[in-house]
């Protein structure tokens, strides 16, 4: 599907909700299955990405009841689980193999974890390399390092790991296999990621502590069965953010938006670069802390960001390499490689696709720089390498754009934020 995008004749004005939060409701329904009692997720994200979480749960013998965006999980404990008739297809869902993998390591059968094309090519070893380590039978492709992952499960040990790289991901599959091993594990991290999962299992019941950037668990205790209510999604948030940033004379509100301080990055960012963000209505729901999101457009200035902050807005890079190409001055982002292993490689096409939208941006190793103008985009014909993120950050070049806007693949979209065109053609009053 191709989408044609022109530079929006309106400033971006009003109000809008963006779709739930992608990181958390994967973690609910996957953590729901593992507890006792029925799990209830309100404003559960209908997405792709998470119908897959949903789909494995299922095969693995879990009721999964959805009415809309509430789902209801009946849980029957960690060995609640039967070991699956066929392969588990976790879609384009990097989330859900890496989650579900430290969840079947210590179940006592085997399964399979396949995706599709792209998933199939994302590296998986970092995962492997730690449960390997408590005794995990994990086979893959290239030694381990790609999927299909066969897994044969049974009982672990806890370990003491010093994560290479600050994952989430990787933190969270450790936990979970963690939670009935024979002793504690420690995890350290080279700098904080995400903590929804330390969040939710402490809420859970899991016997959990968070010491700066060590976090402990200690198993044998059972996980009970919560209501977990999903906020925002803070980096789906993002595109309209940046987009309000930009457009000039927007002042735009996002509500409900979760604001985890381990995922505000991009505020930090904009706000360093000069941007006018501010958060109001501030509250806690379900553990997690929400906010309504106040933009206005500004001025932006070029900024150099590498370091610990990098882990809070890894997502959000491509959106943001975005903004620092209208931004005056030189940006320069570094420390972020792991740009490479996402959905697809991440610096290569931001630079590639934005090249040709009129940006002087430079591909490095580890991230990218960008001569920053504030007329420099134009409209051309860019495609989003099926990577969601990608095609929702060249959107929002594009209505920046002079010309004309089209992008290939634009339906991937869907693996994250199904309704990101019709928010964005009711802001910009056309049809897209």
């Amino acid at each position: 599907m191709h989408k044609k995008l022109r530079k929006t004749s309106v400033p971006l004005r009003g109000e809008i909700f963006v779709d739930p939060d992608k990181s958390i409701s994967h973690r609910a329904v996957i953590f729901s299955a593992l507890a006792k009692g029925e799990g209830i997720i309100k404003n559960f994200l209908l997405a792709a990405d998470t119908l897959s979480s949903c789909n494995c749960i299922e095969q693995l013998g879990v009721h999964v009841e959805r009415e809309g965006s509430l789902v209801k999980v009946s849980g029957n404990g960690l060995y609640g689980l039967k070991e699956p008739l066929t392969v588990l297809q976790c879609g384009n869902s990097g989330t859900t193999m890496r989650l579900l993998t430290g969840v079947l390591a210590s179940q006592p059968f085997f399964s399979v974890l396949s995706g599709d094309n792209s998933l199939n090519r994302r590296p998986m070893r970092r995962v492997l390399a730690p449960l390997g380590a408590m005794g995990a039978e994990i086979r893959g492709r290239d030694n381990g390092n790609y999927p299909p992952l066969a897994v044969k499960g049974g009982k672990l040990k806890g370990i003491n790991y010093q994560l290479p790289v600050a994952s989430a991901q990787v933190k969270t599959a450790i936990l979970l296999a963690s939670l009935d091993a024979d002793s504690e594990t420690v995890i350290i991290e080279p700098e904080k990621s995400r903590d929804h999962t330390e969040r939710m299992l402490s809420v859970m019941g899991a016997d959990l502590e968070v010491a700066d950037l060590q976090v402990i668990l200690r198993p044998g205790k059972e996980l009970i069965a919560q209501e977990f209510v999903v906020p925002g999604d803070i980096s789906s948030a993002a595109f309209f953010i940046v987009a309000a940033s930009i457009i000039a004379g927007s002042e735009l509100l996002i509500r409900d938006v979760g604001i985890n301080s381990t995922r505000t990055g991009i505020i930090k960012v904009l706000q360093s670069m000069g941007g006018k963000i501010k958060l109001e209505n501030r509250r806690e729901i379900a553990g997690e802390m929400i906010a309504d999101i106040l933009v206005s457009s500004s001025d932006l200035k070029g900024i150099e960001i590498r370091g610990d902050i990098i882990p809070q807005l890894i997502d959000e890079l491509p959106v943001l390499a975005v903004a620092m190409a209208v931004a005056e001055g030189e940006s320069i982002v570094r420390d972020a490689a792991e740009l490479r292993v996402k959905e697809t490689d991440r610096i290569a096409a931001v630079c590639l696709e934005l090249s040709k939208m009129g940006v002087e941006i430079t591909e490095l190793e580890d991230g990218f720089i960008v001569k920053g103008n504030p007329g420099c985009l134009r409209g051309g014909r860019v495609g989003s390498w099926g990577d969601h993120r990608i095609a929702m950050s060249l959107a929002i070049a594009g209505i920046a754009a002079e010309g004309e806007t089209d992008i290939a693949n634009a339906e991937t979209v869907d693996i994250s934020f199904p309704n990101f065109w019709k928010v964005l053609s009711g802001l910009t009053e056309s049809d897209l």
